[in-house]
Parts: structure tokens; sequence; C-alpha cells
């Protein structure tokens, strides 16, 4: 069953699925579009916004549309309005992404580190590649414990969960790190 948040389709962002966005990324998006252009003073974002908003939450017939499909409406809409020129620049831009590091463990044939970290950076570059520049991972201390193959937490998970964060540290920059979610601003 899939589930519609403020009744807008599911995003396909490569090989993840985002739901419950918002719209900030879009108008980020739009505003270095209209920057790239040299169109600053472009006085329509918050109507073209309303715009998408209107077509994914009433419009739009599908369930799942990718990122590069709304990225190509968005850019229709700038032609049509008569702005072709930040159609031209707008860049490739994505909702923010949750990725449960636990998930991408359990789903590994036979889970080591090298293969977790070899997944692990398939699934940024990934992101990264469809626009994608914040970045969240959850269930750190779960995925360690199925790397390790243990049930419960020890001191002996420690030096992996180290090497898990340091890892991500190494891919982006540290905004967020708690205990539950690490997030990433991708650079």
């Amino acid at each position: 069953m899939i589930c519609f948040i403020e009744n807008r389709p599911v995003l396909q962002v490569g090989r993840q699925q985002v739901t419950g966005y918002g719209t900030e990324w879009l108008r980020k998006s739009i505003q270095q579009g209209a920057a790239a252009a040299e169109r600053e003073d472009f006085p329509f974002i918050d109507d073209l916004i309303k715009g998408i908003q209107l077509y994914l939450e009433h419009k739009c017939p599908l369930q799942l549309l990718t990122i590069e499909d709304l990225h190509a409406k968005v850019r229709k809409m700038l032609t049509k309005i008569g702005c072709e020129s930040i159609a031209q620049n707008l860049p490739l831009l994505a909702p923010p992404v949750t990725i449960s590091l636990q998930r991408i463990a359990r789903e590994l044939e036979n889970p080591s580190e090298g293969a977790f970290f070899a997944q692990l950076r398939s699934e940024i570059e990934d992101l990264r590649a469809h626009g994608v520049e914040d970045l969240s991972f959850t269930d750190t201390r779960s995925c360690v414990k199925i790397l390790l193959g243990v049930t419960e937490w020890s001191t002996d998970c420690e030096p992996l969960h180290a090497k898990v964060l340091s890892f991500l540290n190494q891919h982006g920059k540290p905004t967020m790190p708690t205990a539950q979610e690490i997030r990433l601003h991708l650079i």
C-alpha cells in the first residue's frame, strides 16, 4: 500500500523513494536556475511553486514520479511563462532523503564491512547524481550489530561504529550528528 502525504505522488530519486517532501529544495533549484540565467530578480518563484504543488496534489495522474520527470515538468512550466533561459539553467536538485543503514546491512547477501561500505558508497554516489544534497542516515547501531553478527550492543561494537561515522563524514559535511540520525550535506 502506498501512503500519499498531502496527496503528492511518491518521488523516485535514484533507487530511493521519497514521501512527505516539502518544496524548499525545488525553490532552491529555481533560484539557482534564475541566478545562472542572470535573472536573480525573477518575481514568480512563489507562483511557480504554488503551480507545482497544485499539479502534484491534484493533477498528477502518477503514484510514482521520477525526480527527472518532475524537473522536466518544471522546465516546461518555465518555458510556457517565457523563462526559457531559467529552464535551460535549472539544476537537478532533489528533496532530502533518509537511508536506513540497517536496511543496507540486511540486504547484503553476505554482511561484511567491505560489502557494506561498497554498497553505502554506491548509494551515496547514486543519490548525489540524482541531485540529493541533504542525506540523513538512521539505524547506525543496528547496522553495526548486523555486520558484527551480534544481538546486543557492547564495547566491541564501538570501533566499527566509529568507522561507519568516519566514512559518512568523509562523504559529506555533517549538519546534525545525533545518536539516532546523521545528516550530511553532500558536497
